[in-house]
């Protein structure tokens, strides 16, 4: 998995799988495009305005948990 973030464009994309075939992004709201396989494969969910929706409730810091292993991350 990988986490970008541009900040020219206020996008964020987590990215799950390289895209190894062709994706078609369907549009959830006017903040939200998931890439998506035929076989239901997610590639991809992009956020935009992304600043305003990883903020809204926190203190700006990223939270990785691996519920397996209940090991915990956390990003500046």
């Amino acid at each position: 998995m990988r986490f970008t973030y541009d900040l020219r464009y206020n996008i964020a994309y987590i990215r799950f799988h390289e895209k190894s075939t062709e994706v078609e992004t369907i549009r959830i709201s006017d903040e939200l495009n998931v890439d998506m396989a035929p076989d239901g494969t997610i590639y991809g969910v992009e956020l935009l305005n992304a600043n305003e929706q990883l903020q809204r409730e926190d203190t700006g810091k990223l939270l990785v948990i691996n519920e397996a292993t209940g090991e915990q991350k956390e990003f500046p």
